[in-house]
């Protein structure tokens, strides 16, 4: 074949190569579908970098008739041919196929996706293989240019991209739902003298965990730079088999030495607007597909949410609201609760019919960390509640006080000499700070109209499911 430099099929669909047509170009990609009759074939390739196909024009008296049976769905194929403009609907050019070049076959007994129309449930069962169907190359690619705005978002407003610890010795959150990890043997367990496991033979010298979060090492960050933001993986061994649940996921949570509430349901608002914009402006051929195939009123919600200013509620003014509805719970409703996914989407899309930011919760229901207000009853605390999703954003005014943060911590059963890292910052140079964290895969929910966390992630984890 004819050394040719290889172009992108999303330059060629982009119009960014209009100076190639009428000249022979080479493509690669897989094989989506090969159609046609006698003379002609028909093949829809896709190189990953879109979700559009470019259609390659095959004369059959000009190949060999054995080459062209082995072109399958899910083959991959180098084309060298000429590019044209084509006569057909959906695409300005086409490819008219000169030489072709199988680099791997897909035999059609055995290759999983030769048919369409499978169901998300039996493309998990195949992880492995699902970004080659359009929605997942979709889902994935914006999975990327979400990751990409998250970065450059925090990068372009001055904060310090901050590398908190995947093993750690702490549980942030005090669930104590976490991923034990040792090198011990386990069948034969080292005891102390109280009969105990003895962690101090363990590689650490003590017991340590999976992170559940990165804020607590990302509070250290910000009270020595200013402003920093982690974005990293974090786990949780809660058996939970649901929709919204992973046992392995991916958090963002930006820290801010000198922010009060206030400042941090804004920075929290402009975040999620930007990213949710950036969705908008950089992912058009994505999202559209997956609105027409999945959610029809997707690109709608995602631009009502960058035009709309969120509410601001305080947490005792939503018990009212949702006592004070006709509606029928399933979770019964009173101050003091934590509220479930039904009330939050109550607030969102039937009562404001905007986004809320929730603040002010009571203590008892919160984190330790966070900042107690003066009623002695509630904290600093703000959720950021979404159409379908529920709560998208977690965050607070953190308590810079070392005896409140201290009294708070024992209220709850975590001992204080087991943090005096932590509570160092309280000892030396305490500041007012704030933070708040976003799950990756919820906003990753909400920008793709999926339904199931387990789409919106290249390999889920799960209980009982780790195969790859």
């Amino acid at each position: 074949m004819k050394d040719l430099k290889r172009i992108e099929i999303i330059d060629l669909l982009h119009g960014k190569a209009t100076d190639q047509v009428g000249k022979e170009i080479c493509v690669k990609g897989w094989v989506r579908t090969k159609r046609g009759n006698k003379t002609i074939a028909f093949i829809a390739l896709n190189d990953g970098t879109i979700i559009h196909n470019i259609q390659v024009v095959v004369d059959l008296a000009q190949f060999d008739e054995e080459i062209m049976k082995r072109i399958t769905t899910g083959a991959c194929l180098r084309v060298n041919g000429k590019l044209v403009e084509s006569m057909g609907q959906g695409q300005n050019v086409e490819i008219q196929a000169t030489e072709i070049e199988i680099y791997g076959e897909a035999d059609v007994d055995t290759y999983p996706l030769q048919k369409k129309g499978h169901t998300l449930e039996f493309l998990r069962e195949i992880a492995h293989l699902r970004p080659r169907t359009n929605t997942f190359g979709a889902i994935f690619r914006m999975r990327h240019a979400m990751a990409f705005a998250v970065h450059k978002f925090y990068n372009d407003r001055g904060f310090f991209y901050w590398h908190s610890p995947i093993i750690t010795s702490s549980d942030a959150e005090g669930a104590g739902e976490m991923f034990q990890v040792t090198t011990l043997d386990i069948n034969n367990v080292p005891k102390n003298e109280n009969g105990l496991i003895d962690y101090s033979q363990d590689f650490y010298g003590r017991h340590t965990s999976l992170t559940v979060s990165g804020q607590l090492e990302g509070e250290l960050g910000a009270l020595s730079l200013g402003k920093i933001y982690t974005f990293g993986p974090t786990f949780r061994a809660e058996n939970s088999n649901t929709p919204r649940h992973l046992s392995e996921f991916w958090m963002i949570e930006p820290e801010m030495a000198f922010y009060d509430l206030e400042d941090n349901m804004n920075l929290a608002e402009s975040f999620i607007k930007y990213l949710v914009n950036y969705a908008l402006l950089n992912c058009k051929d994505d999202l559209e597909f997956l609105q027409n195939m999945y959610d029809k009123e997707l690109i709608e919600r995602l631009q009502f949410v960058v035009d709309n200013d969120f509410v601001r509620l305080k947490y005792t003014e939503a018990i009212t609201i949702l006592e004070n509805s006709t509606q029928k719970f399933e979770f019964p409703v009173g101050w003091g609760i934590d509220l479930q996914s039904e009330h939050e989407r109550y607030l969102v899309e039937k009562h404001f019919k905007k986004p809320v930011i929730l603040i002010d919760y009571p203590k008892e229901i919160k984190a330790f960390y966070m900042k107690q207000n003066e009623d002695g009853k509630t904290v600093r605390a703000m959720d950021i509640l979404f159409p379908k999703i529920g709560e998208i954003i977690g965050g607070s005014q953190r308590e810079e006080s070392l005896d409140k943060l201290i009294e708070r911590m024992e209220q709850v059963g975590i001992n204080p000499e087991e943090m005096k890292w932590y509570l160092d910052t309280r000892r030396f140079g305490s500041a007012p700070h704030s933070g708040f964290g976003l799950g990756f895969e919820r906003l990753l929910l909400f920008v793709t109209g999926m339904v199931n966390i387990r789409d919106v992630i290249p390999f889920p984890r799960t209980p009982k499911n780790a195969e790859f």
